[in-house]
C-alpha cells in the first residue's frame, strides 16, 4: 500500500466512522449512562467487534457470508434483535439523582466490551460493505497480511477517536442534566435511536448490498 493508497483510504476511514449507525448510538447511549471513562470499555468492544469484520473480510469469510442467504439473515436478525434489546434496556433506565449518584452505575467492565463488541459483530451489513471497499485500497501484487494490517491499525485509531467524540458529548449531556424528567426524555430519545436501528439494520437485503 503507497502513501497515497494510504491517505485516499485514511479519508474514507474517517468517513465511514463518521457516518451514524449502531455504533455511534451504543458510544453516546454509554457517554450518557456511565460517563466518558467508563464509556471507553465499551469503545474497546466496538472496535474488537471492528477487528473481527476485518479479520473475516481478509480471511475471505465475508466472500461467503455475501453469496449465503442463510448466514447473512441468521447474523442480521441476531442484530436486530439486540439492537431492540438495548432499545428496551434504555427505554426502561432508570433516572439517577445527579447529585448522589455516579454515572458508573449499572454496568460492569466486562459487560459493555460485550455489548460494544456484540453491536458490531452483528452487522452482517459492515462485513459485505467492507468486502467491497477494502479491495480497492490494496495492492495485489504486494502481500495482503501488512496491508491488511495497515488498513486495520488506521481503522481503529480514526473509530477510537470518533467514539470518543461521540461518548464525550453525550457525557457532557449527562452532567449537564439535573431533573429526572431531563434524563428520562433523554433516555427515551436514545432508546429510539437504538430502535430506528434495529429497523434499518431489519430492511437490509443481501441482493442489494452485493
Amino acid at each position: 500500500m503507497t502513501w497515497q493508497m494510504w491517505l485516499a483510504f485514511l479519508g474514507a476511514a474517517w468517513v465511514i466512522s463518521l457516518s451514524p449507525g449502531a455504533g455511534a448510538v451504543a458510544s453516546m447511549s454509554s457517554g450518557l449512562t456511565h460517563g466518558l471513562r467508563r464509556g471507553y470499555w465499551n469503545i474497546l468492544g466496538l472496535q474488537l467487534g471492528l477487528l473481527l469484520q476485518i479479520a473475516v473480510v481478509a480471511a475471505g469469510v465475508g466472500a461467503v457470508l455475501a453469496r449465503s442467504a442463510t448466514a447473512f439473515t441468521v447474523i442480521k436478525w441476531f442484530g436486530v434483535v439486540y439492537l431492540v434489546y438495548l432499545g428496551v434496556r434504555q427505554w426502561r433506565a432508570r433516572p439517577a439523582d445527579t447529585e448522589t449518584e455516579s454515572p458508573t452505575r449499572g454496568g460492569s467492565a466486562p459487560a459493555l466490551v460485550l455489548r460494544g463488541f456484540l453491536v458490531n459483530a452483528s452487522n452482517p451489513k459492515a462485513v459485505v460493505f467492507m468486502l467491497a471497499v477494502l479491495p480497492q485500497f490494496l495492492n495485489p501484487a504486494a502481500p495482503l497480511v501488512p496491508q491488511y494490517l495497515a488498513i486495520a491499525a488506521t481503522m481503529v485509531t480514526v473509530d477510537v477517536i470518533v467514539m470518543t467524540g461521540y461518548t464525550g458529548l453525550a457525557a457532557r449531556v449527562l452532567t449537564a442534566m439535573r431533573s429526572a424528567r431531563q434524563q428520562t426524555i433523554t433516555n427515551r430519545v436514545f432508546s429510539g435511536l437504538f430502535l430506528t436501528a434495529a429497523a434499518v439494520l431489519a430492511t437490509v437485503r443481501r441482493a442489494a448490498t452485493v
